[in-house]
């Protein structure tokens, strides 16, 4: 994997009511990741002798993540130290910002969890502790009663999650403590993650998922009303072709091999249908480290790209997050799982026509996050469509 260049922060300053303070010297932190805020909280504590909570990215140097330098707005009730300096940038209003990046903001969303634990008779007995914020989530944890508590809050493309979880209740989900529109408080679940699962776990985690959707089958209409996008063939088609209408930078032949797929994804779908597996819940972004567990129970994690459509949708991105001798092993039991789920269907012929399909919704799932974020957030996912959208030329023409 390549190295990430490091990161060099530089905060600028505001209270809780949104008076400009100024900014602070820039400080170097070790974790390159520009939505990870703990390091960047340590350094202005360690650097500048300050408590702050990070709101949004003004500014980054880089085009792409990770690492170089990163300006952010970081909020404080703390008086300014004898080295803040004068900035001289603007502090506009965006339509789309979220609320946890406007000043008072994350100081909303720890009130509500505070009201959910007291309604369970729980407190907070530590600070809160803020681990990330970006344009995709803005994540605390807590601690109340002993256990560990997590508040997530994400923005309204992704504001189905709570819902969602609270409908499979009782499946492979997270338990729930709260949760209120866009904001979600669940307990840590035990265990570990599973980025490096060995072949026994991936095995599990594709079982409990293939359960999940073939029951999920029959709640289609219910799914729909919670939410959640809809990832079938029509809709479906019509993205995919928006995506590519609205993705700049693909080669001439790119764009001549993807006009061809879009005009093809009809008959497509028709073929898609003939292999006999149902429309269902779709994870959107299922992967080994999107799920946690121990020897007794297994969560699904990380609902907020849900939606319905294909259930092997789901296949592609897991089958690329794995070790690639666990590759052939986990598609046959995929197989297998949804021949027994649903007797007479063809897996395998699915899973062919389906996998530029697959890649395709990647690109209409970043484009839906660069319509829903202000600008200068767009360096997270800027070059996304372009790269899924490549990719899937490339499938189109390995796959005649």
């Amino acid at each position: 994997m390549p190295t990430e260049p490091p990161r060099i922060v530089r905060l600028v300053l505001v209270t809780r009511a949104g008076e400009l303070l100024g900014a602070l010297p820039p400080y170097p932190v070790a974790m390159p990741w520009w939505q990870e805020t703990q390091p960047v909280i340590e350094g202005a504590r360690e650097h500048h002798g300050i408590e702050v909570t990070v709101l949004r990215m003004l500014a980054a140097e880089l085009p792409v993540p990770h690492g170089g330098a990163v300006t952010y707005l970081a909020e404080t009730e703390a008086p300014p130290p004898p080295r803040i300096e004068p900035w001289r940038g603007a502090l506009d209003e965006h339509p789309l910002r979220q609320p946890w990046a406007r000043p008072g903001g994350p100081s909303d969303d720890l009130a509500w969890a505070d009201s959910v634990l007291r309604a369970r008779g729980l407190a907070r007995t530590a600070p809160a502790e803020q681990i990330r914020t970006w344009n995709l989530s803005s994540v605390w944890r807590l601690r109340a009663g002993g256990q560990t508590v997590w508040l997530k809050h994400v923005p309204p493309f992704l504001g189905h999650e709570g819902a969602l979880i609270a409908r499979l209740a009782g499946g492979p989900v997270p338990a729930l403590l709260g949760h209120d529109g866009r904001r979600i408080l669940m307990p840590e679940i035990p265990g570990e993650d599973f980025y490096h699962a060995e072949l026994p776990i991936l095995e599990r985690l594709v079982s409990l998922l293939v359960g999940l959707q073939h029951g999920a089958s029959r709640q289609v209409g219910e799914l729909l009303a919670l939410g959640l996008p809809d990832f079938r063939a029509p809709a479906l088609i019509r993205l995919i072709a928006d995506a590519v209408a609205r993705t700049p930078g693909l080669s001439a032949g790119d764009r001549a091999t993807l006009g061809g797929f879009v005009d093809g994804l009809p008959e497509r779908f028709r073929r898609l249908a003939e292999a006999g597996l149902p429309d269902t819940l779709v994870h959107g972004d299922f992967h080994p480290g999107n799920a946690r567990g121990d020897a007794t129970s297994v969560a699904l994690l990380d609902w907020g790209d849900s939606g319905i459509g294909h259930p092997l949708l789901d296949q592609p991105g897991f089958l690329k997050r794995i070790p690639p001798g666990d590759i052939g092993p986990i598609g046959s039991l995929w197989s297998r799982a949804w021949r027994a789920a649903v007797p007479g269907s063809d897996p395998e012929r699915a899973a062919e026509l389906l996998a530029p399909v697959a890649a395709a919704r990647h690109a209409v799932i970043f484009r839906k996050f660069l319509d829903g974020i202000e600008p200068s957030e767009h360096p997270y996912h800027a070059g996304d469509p372009l790269e899924w959208l490549e990719r899937t030329a490339e499938m189109v023409r390995s796959r005649p």
